[in-house]
Order: C-alpha cells, then structure tokens, then sequence
C-alpha cells in the first residue's frame, strides 16, 4: 500500500476536515528554511512549521546535543529526581528572563504551560486563604486546547461543541492595531474601560488575567502596542491581580526581542513558553514564576502543594535540545539575522498593501501579517483552502488563517529567499479574481 494512502487508512490529522480536505504531503526530511516532499519538491517554511522552528530544520548543533544526551540519559521521572539539562536550562532561562521571573515549572506543551499558570494562580490565593474565582482573558484569544486553555479562549470560536462544559471567563476587548491605525488609542482606551469596569465590580474576585502579549497568533496575528500592555500590568498589578503571559508563541526572539515580556518596564506574575523552546525538536514547556507565587506552596502539609505534572515533564532530550537552542542565539548572531527578515516585512508588506490586494498590513518582530480582501474571513474558510492550495503549488508552506496570510519564518532564512516568498504571494493573489476573492 502506498505511504499516502496507509495515511489516509490510518491517521487523523490536526485542523482538518478529513472529507474535503486535499491529500496531505509526504516529508521526508528539512533542511535549513526548507522542506522536502517524497517526489523532492522543496517547500519554503514560511510558518516554522506551526510556529516551533527557530534555527532551521536538521540543525547539526541541536542534532548533536541530542545524540550525546540520548547516550546517557533519556528521560527520568521529576517527582523525587533531577537531572543536568533541566537545571542547566532552567538556570540560563532564569539568567535571560526578567529578575522576578525565577521559579520554572517544566511540562510538556503549550496548552499545559498555561493550563499549570492557572492552576497555580489560583491556588496561590487559596492558600493565602483568599480563594479568588474569576478569570479575565481577551476576545479573539486562543491558549490551547485542554478545558482550562479553551475556557480562557471560548470566544476563538473554535469550541463551540465544548461550550456547555467550560467554565466562566471574563472577555475584554483586544486593542488590535496595524500600520497607520488611527483609531488605536481609542480602542486602547476601550479596552482599558472593560477592565476598570470589571476591577470596580468583582476585583476582590479576579485572580488573574490571561494574555497573549503583542501577537494574538491563531485570531489572525492581531498585534497590540507595548504601551497598552504596560497601562494594562500597571491597572492589574495595582488592583493585586496576578497577570500571566502566554509567551508559547511570542517567546525566543518572535516579537524582536527574546521574550515580549521585555518591551514593558512591568514585569508580568507568570510566563508560559513552548513551541520555539526546543528549536523545533521535541516537545517541551515551561511555565516560570515569581519566588513570591512558589512561597506560598511551601508548608508543612501536603496540602498546599501543586499537585500537577506529566510523565515526560522535564524530559533531558528536550531540555538539552533547548540548551542548544539558546546557544544558537549567541553562536550564529541571530538577532542580527531578525532584523534583517524585519526590514524585508516592512519594506514588502507596505508594497502589497499598495498594491490594494491586501489591507492593514502589520508587523512584530519576525513576524509579519495582512488581510486579504475578501468576506471570508472564517478560519478554514473555502478562498483560505484555495489560497493554502495555491502557495503549496508554488512551493511555499503558508497557512492562511481564514483571510489573514501571515510570515514567521524560520531565523535562518535567506534574505533572497524571503523576497521570493513576497513575490510569490503577489502572483497568486494577482492570479485570484476580484470576483473570486469575493467568493
């Protein structure tokens, strides 16, 4: 039976409509930005391969750290046991975060990352004895897909056969901005209005607030300012309600510096990383606090202890290929590379969107979107799936979400190969009718 249809016969995939949806592709192996199908055909990765590759594909540096810590240790319960890797990654993620951030707690992705987050705020006022409830999260916002992460993201619109089942959550509205918004202050200031409203009604009840600093990824890469995030850490902090940034997407250099949290002088109560962690190798997260959030779990019974973890938590495989990772960073002056995909996306951004095929353009950091314009605007939409089609014909691995193309490319990527990506989208969203763009 062929690969492809042994496939078909027995696997099923992520995000997809199995019915309708077009053959998937064989890949038999990556190299740098690139991947490569069984008939060959290369493929630019333009989204890292859903957000988690950061150096490029088959990195030798992280392929070696791998073999020699496969060599001696593949993984160990971390209930009772530690091991190097999760101490030394731990001490050098603790050494790059700001100084408040200083307790990491290891699992294994990014919807578990803020599902312990959250957990952890909460009882972290239950065992201050103050039990606070409510949860405050942004429209639009996506945080995973266990109960706790969907609950904080029911408004994605992407649970609507679990909506009976999640518990209650507080939405403000997202302050979404692009190039040359005027309104954003406006929509700033509504968003902060939400929030006041809510603290003056239930602030001695909201534990935490939840948010994707600067980027919200799956809503569409709707980006916000630094300075709201500022106004918004102040407005919370001050009202003793923890804040934690869901960084799974937004961490290890996406929004131009290694973390978002970065951008304000407010440092947030919690940080959820994944994704990048690992540069795409293996699956990995943590979730890092403050010593004043870990004190309050220490005590004499077992009571107050966080009851929470995963069999592969901590795993060395992962934890030596993040050590890698990071050294990358220094290794091959990454952050030089960033600003170089960064002048590209403003530079090619502001040309199509003169071009009238697409509007509110946007950028942060290595990541670049804009909107095409067309009513179907739905994720998984009919013109999302002709233009994911139409991009893969051409050799680019985009993935529209609903009429929002976006870039996140891998750090490596050369700047002639970006520029081709550019073109490439200029000629298929040239090919597309106006007629069929409004389809």
């Amino acid at each position: 039976m062929p690969l492809i249809q042994k496939d078909k016969t027995y696997i099923w995939h992520p995000f997809t409509q199995a019915k309708t949806a077009a053959d998937t592709i064989v890949i038999t192996h990556g190299k740098a930005a690139s991947l490569f199908d069984a008939t060959g055909k290369e493929y630019l990765d333009l989204i890292s391969s859903w957000w988690v590759n950061l150096h490029g594909h088959s990195h030798p540096k992280i392929v070696e750290a791998l073999t020699r810590q496969a060599e001696k240790l593949e993984h160990v319960m971390f209930a009772g046991f530690t091991h190097e890797p999760a101490i030394r990654f731990a001490e050098q993620l603790v050494g790059l975060l700001p100084a408040s951030l200083n307790r990491v707690f290891y699992s294994d992705n990014g919807s578990t990352a803020v599902e312990a987050a959250v957990k952890m705020a909460l009882q972290y006022w239950h065992n201050q004895g103050n039990p606070k409830k409510r949860l405050v999260a942004f429209e639009g916002a996506y945080h995973g897909d266990t109960f706790g992460a969907m609950s904080l993201g029911k408004s994605s619109g992407f649970y609507g056969p679990f909506t009976d089942h999640l518990f209650a959550v507080d939405f403000v509205s997202y302050p979404e901005t692009w190039m040359d918004d005027s309104e954003v202050e406006a929509k700033e200031s509504t968003s902060l209005h939400q929030l006041e409203q809510l603290i003056a009604s239930h602030g001695n009840d909201i534990a935490a607030l939840v948010i994707e600093p600067l980027v919200q990824g799956s809503a569409g890469m709707r980006m916000c300012r630094p300075q709201f995030l500022e106004v918004l850490l102040e407005r919370c902090q001050s009202n003793n309600i923890l804040v934690i940034y869901d960084e799974v997407m937004t961490g290890f250099g996406r929004t131009g510096t290694l973390f978002a949290c970065e951008q304000q002088q407010h440092t947030p109560d919690f940080i959820c990383l994944s994704k990048g962690i690992t540069g795409g190798f293996l699956p990995l997260a943590v979730t890092v606090t403050s010593s004043k959030v870990y004190e309050s779990f220490l005590g004499d019974t077992f009571s107050t202890a966080f009851t929470h973890g995963h069999s592969y938590t901590a795993n060395p495989l992962g934890c030596a290929a993040a050590i890698a990772s990071l050294s990358l960073f220094v290794e091959e002056q990454t952050f030089a590379k960033m600003k170089v995909i960064e002048l590209i996306h403003k530079e090619r951004v502001t040309q199509l969107q003169a071009t009238g095929l697409v509007t509110q353009g946007r950028m942060c950091g290595t990541i670049a979107a804009m909107d095409v314009k067309c009513p179907q605007t739905q994720y998984g939409s009919g013109m999302s799936q002709q233009l994911k089609e139409a991009f893969l014909a051409q050799g680019l691995n985009l993935r529209p979400l609903g009429n929002v193309i976006y870039l996140m490319p891998p750090y490596c990527i050369k700047p002639s190969q970006l520029h081709y990506a550019y073109d490439i989208i200029q000629k298929v969203l040239t090919a597309f009718a106006p007629q069929d763009l409004a389809r």
